[in-house]
């Protein structure tokens, strides 16, 4: 069914710079969340999301989360399955433009859980974000050891990731469990990229 939304380049919402829960409160409300609701999410709550976690905060385009160097190796993708207005598709978020680009159509929520070692639970969420990494970014500069601040940064972008979606009212849960080549092959990632860190996010069912 076509959307308003249909085009494979879509500018988000600004993100806000408020919220209504407290970073104290977010981090006290925190929990991992495998359960979700058949509710989509907005257009506006997936550009909060994909701003916390790489989006730009400054003039100088420093971004949301610490990188060695601002050197910024990581690339955030949207698995995208039921969210408001928005095709079906995969999608890589442009933190510059603040936009995100349709790489891939069609639901591939299904694929990412059989990918993730059958964890099905993960097809049921309104849509499953990826972080991956170019490591010649980051590795040119620092050697080896590039690598380690690599993984120390993919965890920074996603606690940002994670924080706001509980500042949401949404639900998130992480997953570092997955055949790399069948994602890689799956989200067509060129030579040099890899996928770090899956995080499913939906709303959590009613209680």
């Amino acid at each position: 069914m076509s959307t308003a939304y249909s085009s494979d380049t879509v500018i988000l919402p600004e993100p806000r710079l408020n919220g209504d829960l407290s970073v104290e409160q977010a981090i006290h409300k925190r929990r991992s969340v495998r359960e979700f609701s058949d509710k989509p999410l907005t257009l506006a709550e997936v550009s909060q999301l994909l701003w916390s976690a790489q989006g730009i905060t400054n003039k100088e385009k420093l971004r949301s989360a610490p990188s060695a160097g601002a050197l910024y190796p990581l690339v955030i993708y949207l698995a995208v399955g039921n969210i408001e207005n928005l095709d079906p598709g995969v999608y890589r978020y442009s933190p510059e433009e603040h936009q995100i680009v349709r790489i891939k159509k069609g639901d591939s929520r299904s694929d990412l859980a059989i990918a993730a070692v059958q964890q099905l639970w993960i097809q049921e969420s309104a849509v499953v974000l990826v972080f991956s990494a170019i490591e010649e970014r980051t590795t040119w500069k620092y050697g080896e050891r590039g690598i380690r601040y690599i993984h120390i940064e993919v965890g920074h972008s996603a606690q940002n990731t994670f924080l706001q979606a509980q500042s949401l009212g949404l639900g998130a849960a992480v997953v570092g469990a997955f055949d790399d080549r069948r994602l890689e092959k799956l989200l067509n990632l060129p030579t040099g990229e890899q996928v770090l860190y899956l995080m499913p996010v939906g709303r959590p069912p009613v209680e």
